[in-house]
């Protein structure tokens, strides 16, 4: 196609401005063309749609997994994971409505445009091939299983859509006559103005679809045993009711990475090359014997924690508020715990300081354990024995204390200064290598009380504290002596 503008001035200035863009070729001229018809100019006809997209083909099957126990019989296995469908194929770009104008338009025009083909689906996934387990004591008896665990092909991709056709001009040029003013008149006058047209574009070709990606082969998973094997149990936590009688096994398998998967089997078998192997089992049987006088009742919301420790031992982590005295027995995978005694923490140390009575040699201290667990908690006492003397300084206008207190004793209290009456501790603090000045009566005196509770391995400390005087007896005792 010739074009035709060198009548139309601003056009014609255009050109000469930029002469990089006139060139001798027919498709330059072409574009050019378009170009200047795109800046006024009407669409002939309508544009074609888009191509619908094909559809993504369909994923293959996933092999299912298969167990088999090897004893040297022939086996044949297909764990083939099935192929992925093609996608499919793009739909044609709908072609321009095209129309032809039935009178002069004073513009140019432009035919409409094609649709763009669609895009092909993308092929489906190849599905993966079977896991497999297998069990034997012999691992030469996986020469006799021929075994197909390849992954399913990926689909093929879905063809693209080509694109549809545009509109075509009847004609490339032609001419228009306007007039301006009255017939007849000194001010009527004429002009001829020439338009152009071009071809609308046929659509692009629509994208090719994906192939689908190759299915993944089916692992080997191979145990040394004849007997199905059971899972994992490295810790568990349980209540103590549980763990008695029946106990509970700790266990860990033990697998290695190998492989060369293929090699063990029949030749020309298809497996992933990785495989592992159970080369170990550890386990170990933990059981509490429950021989404490309290009943097991009373501690039903108590959990123990059990783990694995090794080869053939385990951790036993007893509750943290429980107290409980055991024993541990181990016999090759066998743990035992005794259980002797138990009582919460929380009744361990609540003790008081009861009474402080007597004098002299007399003078004695009296501790109530007010849980009545003292027939199962052992205690021993430790004490600081201070007496009250007048302060030397007194303070700025006699506003500080009036008391200072001094130590006269501090140590441990020894099991015969002790007398125990079910939950009531008699300190005889009378009996300590304490000056008798200083347990007389009327005297200030401030005690500290230490007292250390324990059970089998548990052990708390409990300090208790009390600021008296050491009574002063009547006259009517006064008189009997």
């Amino acid at each position: 196609m010739q074009v035709r503008f060198l009548t139309k001035l601003p056009l014609f200035i255009m050109v000469l401005a930029l002469p990089q863009f006139v060139t001798s070729t027919s498709t330059s001229q072409s574009l050019l063309c378009s170009s200047v018809l795109a800046a006024d100019s009407k669409s002939l006809g309508q544009n074609g749609e888009r191509g619908d997209s094909g559809l993504n083909g369909n994923n293959g099957r996933n092999s299912d997994n298969l167990t088999v126990f090897a004893d040297g019989t022939s086996m044949t296995l297909d764990l083939t994971g099935g192929h992925g469908d093609a996608g499919g194929q793009g739909r044609k770009g709908e072609n321009a409505i095209c129309e032809q104008p039935t009178e002069s338009l004073g513009k140019n025009l432009r035919g409409a445009d094609g649709g763009n083909g669609g895009d092909g689906g993308d092929g489906g996934v190849g599905g993966n091939g079977g896991s497999l387990t297998v069990y034997t004591t012999n691992k030469e008896h996986l020469k006799q299983i021929s075994v197909i665990a390849a992954g399913g092909e990926g689909g093929a991709p879905g063809q693209s859509g080509v694109g549809g056709t545009g509109c075509e001009c009847d004609r490339p040029y032609w001419n228009e006559e306007t007039c301006f003013g009255e017939p007849g008149s000194s001010n009527y006058s004429c002009t001829t103005e020439e338009f152009q047209c071009a071809d609308g574009y046929s659509g692009r070709k629509g994208r090719i679809g994906r192939k689908g990606r190759d299915g993944q082969k089916g692992t080997l998973t191979l145990i040394n045993l004849d007997k199905s094997l059971s899972p994992d149990f490295p810790e568990v936590t349980a209540p103590i009711s549980e763990l008695k009688g029946r106990g509970f096994t700790l266990s860990r398998n033990i697998w290695r990475n190998k492989d060369n998967a293929a090699d063990l089997f029949a030749p020309g078998s298809i497996i992933a090359d990785k495989y592992k192997e159970l080369v170990a089992r550890h386990e170990h049987s933990v059981l509490v014997v429950w021989d404490a006088p309290q009943p097991l009742s009373d501690f039903h919301d108590q959990q123990i924690t059990l783990s694995l420790k090794g080869k053939d031992d385990a951790n036993i982590l007893l509750p943290d508020d429980l107290w409980l005295e055991t024993q541990k027995v181990k016999r090759d995978n066998l743990t035992e715990l005794f259980v002797f005694n138990a009582v919460r923490t929380k009744n361990v140390a609540d003790l008081k300081i009861d009474s402080l009575h007597g004098h002299g040699l007399g003078l004695k201290l009296d501790v109530l354990d007010q849980a009545e667990k003292s027939n199962l908690v052992a205690t021993d006492f430790s004490i600081k024995y201070r007496v009250g003397e007048p302060a030397e300084d007194k303070g700025f206008l006699g506003l500080g204390r009036d008391t200072d207190y001094k130590t006269k004793y501090e140590g441990v209290i020894p099991p015969e200064a002790i007398a125990q009456d079910g939950n009531l501790f008699t300190l005889k603090l009378g009996q300590l290598p304490i000056p008798q000045e200083y347990l007389q009566p009327g005297l200030k005196v401030e005690i500290e009380v230490l007292a250390k509770r324990y059970l089998g391995d548990n052990s708390q400390l409990k300090k208790l504290s009390t600021r008296t005087a050491i009574d002063i007896p009547n006259a009517e005792s006064q008189s009997k002596r």
